[in-house]
């Protein structure tokens, strides 16, 4: 999916629109935000992945066709390998048939991946390294993730009503650089005793295109953005704070920049979490500080993201993981993973108003009190409902709800 400004202004829109997932709508055509035109058929490919991976993908694509009978469109959906389901088949955590195929297709839908299967695998054949093969070769180096607090599940969260009411953060991760790439790296055995060892390194045109990002987010958003590094002791992270400083103070004069170190941050996501709009932040600072804010909402099983690049498709899966804790016992919230669909339709496919129909069919689902076990609070007076009853119910509301006339 390319990025642009515009992109990331409609991205950026989820703030204050009366869809709780949803970003304004504009008052102009979208279709030059997207990887291709809009048109009667699709080619997506979807990755169910590992643990409840398959289970939420079987609810999300029972969605999905709802969806397109209703609409009078197609997604022609064809399931390829990733993560441990492909070391099984393959001996490969993302096979270069897989990347072909994510690479031809218009879109993909990622599940999730990992298990404890295969924790113990040398660290080529563990299903992680497939996730970061997928990122890199198809060059999805921006990764965003919303955390806004929804009226419906406010009490879900376990902090209190007055630290998360309101609570609307945008996360911007980059996710092709930093110690998860970087080199050298490895376990050497150095006067006796193994010495493990990685290199916590970015480029200076990788924080540029980030911040470039980030900014673009922000300044269409609520005008905030907090950087957040550790240029106290790490170098790189000088470095990150640098660069950062010099884009949006001159590519984004809109934009009021603050910087935080990253334990500092992880403390006032929790102690005020009110203070935050836009969070830039690198790979491995990211990947944890977006699962904190996640947990504002009360449950990763609600939140959706978008993976993007400069070019091509964009990869849109769930923040949850593979939970194989309780894989095949019909208890996942495959939510996440529709909204990460309606992403989707929104971003790649061209498909604003299809999107909007299936945000607003989850947040009926949730009106009517339906809840998953990861959603349910005691005595709220809610229904216990599992992984395929909430897909169904999904789909039911989708039939209700009006096909937007072309103006």
């Amino acid at each position: 999916m390319k990025i642009s400004p515009a992109t990331l202004a409609a991205l950026a829109l989820a703030a204050g629109s009366t869809n709780a997932f949803a970003p304004a709508a504009p008052t102009r055509s979208i279709s030059s935000l997207n990887a291709v035109s809009k048109k009667d058929k699709y080619q997506i490919t979807l990755l169910p992945g590992d643990g409840i991976g398959p289970e939420i993908m079987t609810a999300c694509k029972e969605v999905l066709v709802t969806l397109q009978k209703k609409c009078g469109f197609e997604l022609e959906m064809t399931d390829a390998l990733i993560g441990g389901a492909a070391i099984d088949a393959k001996n490969d955590p993302f096979p270069d048939e897989s990347l072909e195929q994510c690479r031809n297709s218009d879109s993909v839908l990622l599940s999730c991946i990992g298990g404890y299967k295969w924790d113990t695998n040398p660290r080529e054949l563990r299903p992680e390294t497939g996730l970061l093969k997928m990122r890199k070769e198809m060059g999805l180096f921006a990764n965003l993730r919303p955390a806004k607090v929804l009226p419906q599940l406010i009490d879900a969260s376990t902090l209190k009503k007055e630290i998360v009411e309101g609570v609307d953060v945008m996360c911007v991760r980059e996710l092709t650089g930093d110690v998860y790439f970087g080199t050298p790296k490895g376990i050497d055995v150095v006067d006796g005793e193994r010495v493990g060892y990685n290199n916590m390194i970015y480029r200076e045109g990788e924080i540029e295109r980030i911040a470039r990002v980030a900014g673009d987010v922000a300044s269409k958003r609520g005008g905030k953005l907090c950087s957040v590094d550790k240029a106290n002791v790490l170098d790189v992270s000088q470095l990150w704070r640098d660069v950062v400083t010099d884009i949006i103070t001159k590519e984004f004069s809109d934009v009021e920049l603050s910087h935080m170190y990253v334990d500092n941050a992880a403390m006032q996501l929790i102690r005020w979490p009110k203070q935050f709009d836009t969070i830039v932040t690198g790979n491995i600072f990211g990947d944890i500080l977006s699962d904190e804010a996640s947990m504002l909402v009360g449950s990763l099983g609600m939140l959706p993201s978008a993976s993007i690049g400069e070019s091509g498709p964009g990869v849109f899966e769930p923040c949850h993981g593979s939970a194989p804790d309780i894989a095949g016992e019909d208890k996942a919230n495959p939510l996440a993973l529709i909204l990460s669909a309606a992403m989707m339709l929104r971003y790649d496919l061209d498909r604003a108003e299809e999107a909007d129909m299936l945000e607003a069919a989850v947040e009926a689902v949730l009106d009517e009190g339906l809840r998953t076990a990861d959603i349910k609070q005691e005595g709220d007076g809610c229904k216990l409902v599992g992984c395929i009853e909430m897909g169904q119910a999904v789909a039911a509301q989708l039939e209700k709800i009006d096909v937007p006339v072309p103006v």
